[in-house]
């Protein structure tokens, strides 16, 4: 067994050996629930391969820098207040965006096992310590560990619940057709990735019925160069949906999204509301705010589609990289490094970049399983 240990992150080898199994088996069970990931309009598996050999090689220093600026474990924390981007897939997307990375490194003989173990010694120290400050009301540190609940704003749920009105069958139909449009945006937005909307749940009320609750961040323009063409004229940057559901059953992923039973749970929403939470605070959004946001954010998706229709492959690739390695900068943002960091991307995967941007639907490998979905370190 090696030594060698990180002097930032006191994890030896057995505890990162342990903490690859751990997220091997939970990723591989998320992996086979997600739908398929092409799309015809963006090459989304090689942007992800490019963005994840960055974030191997890349974040262990970022991290450090974060940490160095406020501990962990406070910048989870502040996942729990409403109105920013600590959430449940940004904190799962930190471990294992390195480890997705790390299995294509290896596959190409890249990998340098001490120098492994330090580098994963660092990234699971940092996600650990911010995942339990975020989860610090039950000691978990995913959705998995917790039997699928997310309740990061449980101190808000008696103020969203009283804001939240009665629905009848028409109300429904165009609450949710709000919630099909802000969807439709920003998964463009977030060149095809569900990452701009979280949800949390289930928070009991304490009659039988619970509260789904839906944030969709980074709306307006942000650190996202093509939202400063798209998205100007969206009125808010983070709005959060409250659905109060009757007879549903629900858990919600590490990917955040939610699973009900029933499925279509949308029937058996029976009150609702929405909020401007861009400030940090809950600011209900009334009627006839709710029907102008719909008509903007179905303006602003026709316009971000014909942007990227418009872009050529590369261009495409290095925006959906930057998507997925800036899942790290909302930490840094909330220790006031943002600026600080370096964000461009790609920039340390161009040895490989020739290759992997070539990549064209998702590749035929070997048949995996939850215990080798990551390697383990050889002891």
């Amino acid at each position: 067994m090696s030594g060698v240990t990180s002097e930032w992150a006191q994890l030896d080898r057995a505890e990162v050996n342990r903490l690859i199994r751990y997220h091997s088996r939970i990723s591989w069970g998320l992996t086979e629930q997600r739908t398929a990931l092409e799309s015809a309009l963006i090459p989304i598996t090689a942007y992800i391969v490019i963005a994840c050999i960055e974030c191997y090689r890349r974040y262990p220093d970022m991290m450090r820098e974060i940490a160095a600026a406020m501990p962990p474990e406070e910048i989870g924390r502040a996942g729990r207040t409403v109105g920013n981007e600590i959430d449940t897939v940004r904190l799962w997307s930190i471990a294992n965006f390195p480890m997705v990375g790390r299995n294509v490194l290896g596959g190409v003989g890249m990998l340098d096992w001490d120098d492994d173990e330090r580098r994963l010694a660092t990234v699971f120290d940092f996600w650990r310590r911010a995942a339990s400050g975020y989860r610090d009301h039950d000691g978990s540190l995913q959705c998995a560990d917790a039997d699928g609940r997310s309740t990061p704003f449980a101190d808000d749920v008696a103020t969203i619940a009283q804001a939240c009105q009665p629905v009848d069958e028409t109300e429904r139909a165009r609450m949710m057709r709000l919630n099909a449009l802000l969807t439709s945006y920003e998964f463009l937005l977030w060149f095809d990735t569900r990452a701009g909307y979280q949800d949390s749940g289930p928070y009991p009320l304490g009659d039988g019925r619970s509260l789904l609750l839906r944030q969709f961040v980074k709306l307006g323009p942000s650190d996202f160069a093509w939202s400063h063409t798209t998205a100007t004229e969206l009125p808010h940057q983070f709005v959060l949906g409250a659905f109060v559901l009757d007879g549903v059953e629900f858990g919600v992923t590490d990917f955040g999204t939610a699973v009900t039973k029933p499925e279509d749970y949308v029937p058996h929403v029976v009150a609702a509301a929405w909020f401007d939470t861009s400030d940090g605070s809950l600011r209900p959004i009334d009627r006839d705010g709710q029907d102008a946001l719909a008509l903007v954010a179905k303006s602003a998706q026709k316009q971000q589609y014909r942007m990227i229709a418009g872009m050529t492959r590369e261009q495409k690739l290095h925006a959906g990289a930057y998507v997925y390695f800036s899942f790290l900068r909302p930490f840094a943002k909330v220790a006031g490094i943002e600026d600080r960091l370096d964000w461009t991307v790609p920039r340390d995967s161009m040895d490989l970049y020739p290759f992997v941007s070539t990549i064209e639907g998702t590749p035929e490998g070997p048949q995996l399983d939850g215990d080798t979905y990551y390697v383990s370190i050889p002891e």
